[in-house]
C-alpha cells in the first residue's frame, strides 16, 4: 500500500497534470511559428495565415465546454491520456502530409484544437487533490502550464531549420505519446472527488445558471484574454510602433509571456490568503493604468517596457486569481463544467483584442485608441469585482 500511497501525493498529482498541459499547450501552438514559413511556402493570404492560427485556437477554447464536463464524469486519470493520445494524430497529420496545403492545414489545425482543452481538465482534477485553503496556490501552478505556449513558440522554428518542417511535429508526437503512458501510470482520481450523476446537458446548464460561472466567465476574458491577445499581437505592435527587428520584438513578446506565466501562481497564492477578489481588484487597476499610459506611445525605454511588463504580471495574476475563485466556490461536482465555460471564455476573450487594434491602427494609424478601450474594458472588469464578487464569496480567503 505504500508505493499506492506515494503515488497519490498531491503533489506527484500537481506536477504530472502539469506536465501534460505544458506538453498538449506546445502541441496546440505549434502552427504559430510557423505561419510566416507557410504562408512562403504555400502563397497563403494575410487572412488565410490568420485563419490557419487561429482555427485550433479556436476549436481549443470551445472544446474546454465538454472536455471539462466530461472530466467531472470521468476523471483526470483517463481524460489527460485520452486527449493526448487524440492530439498525436493530427501532430503527425500536420508533419507528414497537412502542411503541404491550405485543406490540410485547416482540417490539422481543427483537430490539433484538442490539445487546448486539457486546461478543463486540469482545474477540477488538481482541485480535488487540495483543501480550500490550497486550490488558489494549486490552481496557479497548473495554469502555469501555458509555458508551453512560449517553448512551442521558442522551438518550433529552430527545429524545422535543424531538420526539417517534419522535425518539429514528430518530435512532440513523440513526446505526446510518452505522456500519455507516464500519466496512464502515474495519476490518480481524489479518491473523495464529487462525480455527478446527471447528464452533459444537464450538467452544463446547471453551471451556466451559476452566478460564478458569469463572473469568473468576464474576468477570465479579461486577464487571461489581455494575455493571449498581448501575446499574439505584441510583436506586430513593437515592428509598428517602435520599428523594433523581428528578432528584437519576438524576444520582448517572450518576455512579456513568460512573466505572465510566472505571476500566475503568485496570483492564485495570494488569493489564498487575502481572497481573490481583492487580488482581481489590485491587477486590475495595474491593468487599467499601464494601458492608458501605453495609449500615448511613450519612450519604449524605460517607460513603455515598465508599462507591459506591469501589465503582464498583472493579467497572469488576475489570471491565477481568477481559477483560485473558480476552486474556492463552485460546487465540486462542477468544478469541470464551470472550468470549461470559464476557460472557453479566456480563449476566446484573446482574439477580439488583435482585431480591434488591428483595425483602430488601420483606421487611425495610431494604437491609442485600441489601448484606451482595453482601459475601459479592465475598467468594467475591476467594477464588476468590486460590485459583484467582492460581494459573493470572493472577498475572504478560503477557509481550511
Amino acid at each position: 500500500m505504500a508505493p499506492t500511497r506515494a503515488i497519490g501525493r498531491p503533489g506527484v498529482m500537481l506536477a504530472v497534470a502539469t506536465m501534460g498541459f505544458v506538453v498538449n499547450l506546445w502541441a496546440w501552438a505549434l502552427l504559430s511559428p510557423l505561419a510566416m514559413r507557410l504562408r512562403d511556402t504555400l502563397g497563403l493570404s494575410s487572412v488565410q495565415q490568420a485563419l490557419v492560427v487561429a482555427v485550433p485556437i479556436v476549436v481549443g477554447a470551445l472544446g474546454r465546454i465538454p472536455v471539462g464536463a466530461l472530466t467531472d464524469r470521468f476523471g483526470g486519470r483517463l481524460m489527460f491520456p485520452l486527449v493526448s493520445l487524440a492530439t498525436v494524430m493530427p501532430v503527425l497529420h500536420l508533419g507528414l502530409l497537412g502542411h503541404d496545403s491550405l485543406t490540410g492545414l485547416l482540417i490539422g489545425g481543427f483537430f490539433l484544437g484538442i490539445g487546448g482543452t486539457t486546461f478543463a481538465i486540469g482545474v477540477p482534477f488538481v482541485s480535488a487533490w487540495y483543501p480550500p485553503a490550497r486550490r488558489g496556490f494549486a490552481v496557479g501552478v497548473f495554469g502555469a502550464g501555458m509555458v508551453g505556449t512560449a517553448i512551442s513558440a521558442l522551438t518550433t522554428v529552430r527545429l524545422a531549420d535543424l531538420g526539417d518542417t517534419e522535425t518539429p511535429f514528430l518530435i512532440t508526437a513523440a513526446v505526446l505519446v510518452g505522456y500519455a503512458i507516464v500519466s496512464w501510470v502515474m495519476l490518480r482520481d481524489a479518491p473523495d472527488r464529487p462525480i455527478p450523476v446527471e447528464s452533459f446537458v444537464i450538467r452544463l446548464w446547471a453551471a451556466l445558471k451559476l452566478r460564478i460561472t458569469r463572473q469568473a466567465a468576464a474576468l477570465y476574458a479579461t486577464g487571461f484574454g489581455g494575455y493571449v491577445a498581448f501575446s499574439v499581437y505584441l510583436p506586430a505592435y513593437l515592428d509598428t510602433a517602435y520599428s523594433l527587428t523581428r528578432t528584437d520584438a519576438a524576444n520582448r513578446s517572450a518576455g512579456f509571456m513568460l512573466l505572465g506565466v510566472a505571476t500566475r501562481p503568485v496570483g492564485g497564492w495570494l488569493s489564498d490568503r487575502v481572497a481573490p477578489a481583492r487580488v482581481l481588484a489590485a491587477s486590475l487597476v495595474v491593468v487599467v493604468i499601464g494601458a492608458i499610459v501605453q495609449s500615448f506611445t511613450p519612450p519604449l525605454m524605460p517607460v513603455g517596457t515598465v508599462a507591459f511588463l506591469s501589465m503582464a504580471a498583472a493579467l497572469g495574476a488576475a489570471s491565477g486569481a481568477t481559477f483560485a475563485l473558480v476552486a474556492q466556490i463552485a460546487p465540486g461536482q462542477q468544478i469541470g463544467s464551470v472550468a470549461g465555460l470559464v476557460g472557453a471564455a479566456g480563449g476566446l476573450g484573446g482574439f477580439l483584442p488583435p482585431l480591434v487594434l488591428g483595425a483602430v491602427h488601420d483606421h487611425f494609424h495610431s494604437y491609442s485608441l485600441g489601448l484606451l478601450l482595453l482601459a475601459a474594458v479592465a475598467l468594467a472588469a475591476l467594477l464588476l469585482d468590486l460590485l459583484s464578487v467582492a460581494r459573493t464569496g470572493g472577498s475572504e480567503p478560503a477557509r481550511r
